[in-house]
């Protein structure tokens, strides 16, 4: 299937290159329609992964490439369902975000991310599956889990500790604060640093390069470039599953669900 539409994503696949364009307001939260087209997707790839060179991932949305996981459809799952059966809820969850990331990450073709406005949390961590960040000035990049009593789950830690320095990731992780994509782009997260506006059109250049090589080259050249750590991830979903059950971080998620900000994710 070389193209859809849906209701949080769409898809067109046109000379080589994929465009996959989020699109669920507020923010492109990541919730169970938005998972749900994701991985729609990751199964589509195997249908057309022979012919690609490039996927770009950008968002439709004004407020940014993705603000992270949709945590109020999360919190009221979790108080929905039995104490006993809370964990295996989540766990299921993130089990599934982990497959739609690891399919993305091991695909053939090279995956550019195009981001402007937000990309927080699970946002930044489908950022990360990329093997190009085009990033507008404008744009921030943050994982403020902790302020929840939470780790990314996701995939962010072993993804983001394979491509940087583990200053910038202990910083990022342990202040929660955003970084602006200049700094991003100091540390390496950011391979292209676009005008406001311009990322998309920047990673459409960069794709019409990449579309010119050998298409087996690239495919090894990505593969030894960029393993990907699949027993950190694993450990990873342990790690966030325990540190769910905790009274404190439904706590947390319930404060945010009542909040009045206009956009309470921001850091």
């Amino acid at each position: 299937m070389k193209s859809f539409v849906g209701k949080a994503l769409r898809w067109e696949w046109r000379d080589a290159v994929v465009d996959l364009t989020l699109d669920r307001e507020p923010a492109n939260e990541i919730g169970t329609i938005l998972l749900g087209e994701l991985e729609q997707f990751a199964a589509a790839m195997k249908t057309f992964e022979a012919e690609t060179a490039v996927c770009i991932i950008a968002s439709a949305q004004k407020r940014g490439f993705s603000a992270g996981a949709d945590l109020r459809e999360l919190y009221r799952g979790a108080i929905a369902l039995p104490e006993k059966e809370r964990n295996a809820g989540v766990r299921d969850f993130v089990e599934r975000c982990h497959r739609v990331a690891n399919a993305i990450d091991a695909a053939p073709f090279v995956t550019i991310a195009a981001v402007h406005g937000v990309c927080f949390g699970g946002g930044l961590e489908l950022a990360l599956t990329c093997d190009i960040i085009v990033a507008d000035k404008m744009a921030r990049f943050a994982f403020p889990e902790l302020r929840l009593g939470l780790i990314p789950g996701f995939g962010g830690i072993p993804r983001l500790k394979r491509d940087l320095g583990n200053g910038f990731v202990r910083d990022l992780l342990f202040t929660g604060r955003s970084v602006n994509a200049a700094r991003a782009q100091a540390a390496g997260l950011v391979a292209q640093l676009a005008g406001e506006g311009e990322a998309l059109k920047v990673a459409r250049a960069t794709a019409a390069q990449i579309t010119k090589f050998d298409s087996t080259t690239r495919a090894t050249a990505k593969k030894f470039l960029k393993p990907i750590p699949y027993a950190e991830l694993k450990e990873e979903i342990v790690l966030f599953c325990q540190l769910f059950e905790r009274p404190a971080v439904l706590a947390a998620l319930k404060k945010f669900v009542e909040s009045t900000d206009a956009m309470p994710y921001l850091p």
